[in-house]
């Protein structure tokens, strides 16, 4: 009776494809091996290994370019966010301004998305804004620090009065505005602090103002607006040429001309 049950086994097994009992035995060899090949190519690949793709991130990995203040001289466009990273990635600071849901009317209804708007500042005279959409929230953060990066700007600090110890306030009265809203920012004397609203200091101190007044007006309340109007007016305190900045400078090459045969290589 023995060899009629195994070949009925048989028969079972080939009209099912030739699944057996070692079905079960034989995904798991295939899960393990998976997972083996997996592991084995994570570990060697090395992680958060930046490969520039523009040829501003190929002079900054090379070390072609010394600072920050060379790319905004030359008004370089920055198209990756880790060329922020690689010169102010210690001091950096990122704060998350407000967090708004939208929507869209759609045919099955409503589509609701996290609008985040991240501000990210050294303390030192730059200052970045990034605005982002996204269906979650914290893929909207992450989008916002990114674009933040990309929109770093100098900002120029000067002083109210003597011209005594490091730079404090901003130069001159500057006015930045978006939507309906207004904001002015005036210089103030050392000590005073900053007068602005809670969101209006945290952008303030980010950028290395120590002293500041402000005047506003429009609707404020549209959070979105209002930081980016502070944000543009603080941008703009390098567009104004006080007396100090009349003298003639020579300005030599642009870094892409300067380092042409070493762009001419092919990167790998």
């Amino acid at each position: 009776s023995q060899p009629i049950l195994f070949e009925q086994t048989n028969i079972m097994s080939e009209e099912r494809g030739g699944f057996g009992r070692g079905r079960g035995r034989g995904r798991g060899d295939r899960g393990r091996g998976r997972g083996r090949g997996r592991g084995r190519g994570r570990g060697d690949r090395e992680e958060n290994v930046w490969t520039p793709v523009t040829k501003l991130g190929r002079l900054v990995k090379e070390g072609k370019i010394g600072s920050i203040e060379e790319i905004f001289l030359f008004s370089l466009p920055v198209k990756e966010a880790e060329i922020i990273d690689h010169f102010l990635k210690d001091r950096l600071q990122d704060e998350v301004m407000k967090i708004m849901p939208v929507q869209k009317q759609s045919s099955a209804g409503q589509r609701t998305r996290f609008k985040a708007f991240v501000a990210v500042g050294d303390s030192a005279g730059h200052i970045g804004l990034g605005v982002k959409c996204s269906s979650e929230v914290a893929t909207a953060i992450r989008g916002a620090i990114t674009a933040a990066k990309l929109n770093v700007a100098p900002v120029r600090r000067g002083y109210w009065g003597r011209k005594q110890g490091m730079p404090h306030t901003v130069p001159c009265k500057v006015t930045g505005k978006c939507g309906s809203v207004r904001v002015r920012l005036i210089p103030a004397p050392r000590g005073t602090g900053l007068v602005s609203s809670i969101a209006g200091k945290k952008l303030l101190h980010m950028a290395g103002v120590d002293d500041c007044y402000s005047s506003a007006r429009g609707h404020t309340r549209t959070m979105g607006n209002y930081i980016k109007a502070i944000f543009y007016a603080l941008r703009k305190t390098y567009g104004y040429l006080s007396p100090e900045l009349w003298k003639e400078n020579t300005l030599t090459a642009s870094p892409y001309q300067e380092h042409t045969d070493f762009l001419s290589k092919k990167a790998f």
